[in-house]
C-alpha cells in the first residue's frame, strides 16, 4: 500500500513532562509510577518520578494520582463526510473521538454517496489531511454502491490507501459476491469488514426479538440474522484463504461462531461496542430512540457472552461503531427513528464504570482491548515505550460526571449513555505527536 495509510491536519509537535503518573501499558509491561518526557511528539524518556529534565517543556505534576495511557483506537465509527455532515463531519468527530482518548479511527463509507471508488476516497482523505483532530483511516465500500452488486476496484483503493474494504450499514448478502470480494482480497490485500445481518431473517424488525420486544408490541429481528452470517463468512473465509473482521457483535450465538472459526485456523476478528456489552433490550423499554441501534440490544445472556468473549480474547477489540444523527431525526417514534448511537466520549468512561470498577475485567484488559483494533488493520499498536511516537491519553480514574451534563464535542447528542453517572475522565490527548484535546478546566504548566 503506498499511500499514508492514516491521515490529520499538521499540528506542532508538542514537548511535554509528565511528572509521577500511573502509566499503565499492558504490552510494554508498564504499571506504575513514572515520569514520562514527550519531545518532538516522539517519548524521548522515561524514568522514575522526580528524575527527569522537563527543560523548556510544558509540565504536569500527576501526583502519582493520574493514568497515563495509551491513546485509545477505534476501527469502528462513522464521521459522515461526504454529504452528511449535518449529523458529523471530520473535525467534529475527531474532536469527539480525542475528547474520548482515542488517538485514531478508521471511518466507514455509507456516506452519500457511497465512498467506493479511488477518486472519492482520495477526496476524504485529503479532507482528512486538512481537518482532522487525530489520525483517520478509512474503509471503502465493498461493492458499488455498497449495493451488494458490483465489486468495486479494491486494488485501485488499496494503492490509494484504503485500509480495508466494508459494506457498513448493509451486509453483503449474496455469498457468491462475498466469495468473489474474498477471492480479490487475496490479490490486492487489506481486511474485509464485515456488518452481518440476514436481511430476510431481519426483516422490518427495530429491535431485538424477544420478551421485550413481545411486550412492546414492536417487531423484532432475531439472533440468528446475526449469528448465520458470522458462520457462513467465516466458512467462506476458510475455503478461500481469505481474512474477515466481523463488526459490532451482538449475540452469543455470533460469539460461539467466532470461537469456532479461530479454533479451526481461519483468519477472523471481531469487535463489540460497549453499548453491547454494557445494555440490553430492557434499556428499549423507555423508547429512547438512543438506545435503536443496528445489531441491536440483545438479552442479559447475550451481553454476558459479550463479556466474556472479550475478556478471552475471541473478541479481539472494543470499537465504538460512532454513529451521530441530528436531533431532529432522532426525535421522531421509535419504529421511525434512524438507528445508531453516538460513542466515542463516554467509550472508556462507562466501560471503566461498568466492567473495571465491579471486577468484571481489569483496567489492563480494558486498556489492551482498547488499543488492540490498530493491529487487525496492519497498523502500529499506540505504546508508551520510548522512540514511540506519542500517543498518549491522561485520565483520571478518580472523576465522576454525567454522560451530556456540558454538552459533547460530537455535532451529535444520541448517545444511549446520556445522564448516566460514569467514573473517570480523559484529561489530556496526545495523537500523533501534537495535542489533540485538553480538558476545559485543564491546563499544563510551562517550566
Amino acid at each position: 500500500m503506498g499511500a499514508a495509510p492514516l491521515l490529520s491536519r499538521s499540528s506542532p509537535r508538542a514537548d511535554i513532562l509528565f511528572r509521577d503518573v500511573h502509566v499503565l501499558d499492558p504490552r510494554s509491561g508498564l504499571d506504575g509510577r513514572h515520569d514520562v518526557l514527550v519531545r518532538a511528539g516522539e517519548i524521548a524518556e522515561i524514568g522514575a518520578p522526580g528524575t527527569l529534565d522537563g527543560q523548556g517543556a510544558e509540565s504536569l505534576d500527576g501526583q502519582g494520582r493520574h493514568h497515563l495511557l495509551p491513546a485509545f483506537f477505534d476501527c469502528h465509527v462513522h464521521l459522515r463526510t461526504p454529504g452528511q455532515e449535518h449529523k458529523e463531519d471530520l473535525e467534529t468527530g475527531t474532536r469527539a473521538a480525542a475528547a474520548g482518548g482515542f488517538g485514531a479511527v478508521i471511518a466507514m463509507p455509507n456516506t452519500d454517496p457511497v465512498i467506493d471508488s479511488a477518486a472519492l476516497l482520495g477526496s476524504v482523505r485529503e479532507a482528512a489531511a486538512r481537518e482532522a483532530r487525530v489520525p483517520v483511516g478509512f474503509l471503502p465500500a465493498i461493492t458499488v454502491g455498497s449495493a451488494g452488486i458490483q465489486l468495486t476496484e479494491m486494488a485501485e483503493m488499496r494503492d490509494g490507501g484504503a485500509l480495508g474494504f466494508t459494506d457498513d450499514g448493509r451486509p453483503v448478502s449474496d455469498a457468491g459476491m462475498m466469495r468473489r470480494a474474498l477471492s480479490y482480497q487475496r490479490l490486492c490485500g487489506g481486511v474485509l469488514a464485515l456488518h452481518e445481518e440476514d436481511v430476510t431473517l431481519a426483516g422490518d424488525g427495530v429491535m431485538h426479538e424477544g420478551a421485550v420486544s413481545a411486550a412492546l408490541g414492536l417487531a423484532g429481528i432475531p439472533s440468528v440474522s446475526e449469528s448465520v452470517m458470522v458462520a457462513r463468512d467465516a466458512a467462506l473465509a476458510a475455503y478461500e484463504g481469505g481474512r474477515v473482521h466481523f463488526q459490532h457483535l451482538s449475540v452469543r450465538e455470533s460469539v460461539e461462531a467466532v470461537a469456532a472459526a479461530k479454533a479451526q485456523g481461519v483468519a477472523v476478528s471481531a469487535e463489540v461496542t460497549p453499548h453491547h456489552l454494557l445494555l440490553t433490550d430492557e434499556q428499549v423499554r423507555g423508547l429512547d430512540s438512543s438506545t435503536k441501534v443496528n445489531p441491536p440490544l440483545a438479552a442479559e445472556e447475550d451481553r454476558t457472552a459479550l463479556v466474556d468473549g472479550l475478556r478471552s480474547g475471541v473478541i479481539d477489540c472494543v470499537a465504538t461503531d460512532h454513529a451521530p444523527h441530528a436531533r431532529e431525526e432522532k426525535e421522531v417514534p421509535f419504529e421511525q427513528a434512524p438507528m445508531g448511537t453516538t460513542g466515542l466520549e463516554t467509550a472508556f468512561a462507562a466501560l471503566y464504570t461498568e466492567l473495571v470498577l465491579t471486577g468484571v475485567i481489569g483496567l489492563g484488559l480494558l486498556v489492551e482491548r482498547m488499543t488492540a483494533g490498530a493491529a487487525l488493520f496492519e497498523l502500529p499498536v499506540h505504546r508508551v515505550a520510548v522512540g514511540q511516537p506519542a500517543n498518549l491519553t491522561l485520565v483520571d480514574l478518580d472523576a465522576q460526571w454525567t454522560a451530556g451534563e456540558h454538552g459533547w464535542e460530537s455535532r451529535a447528542a444520541n448517545s444511549a449513555f446520556a445522564g448516566r453517572r460514569m467514573h473517570s475522565r480523559v484529561l489530556y490527548t496526545v495523537a500523533a505527536g501534537g495535542v489533540a484535546y485538553r480538558e476545559r478546566n485543564f491546563s499544563l504548566v510551562a517550566v
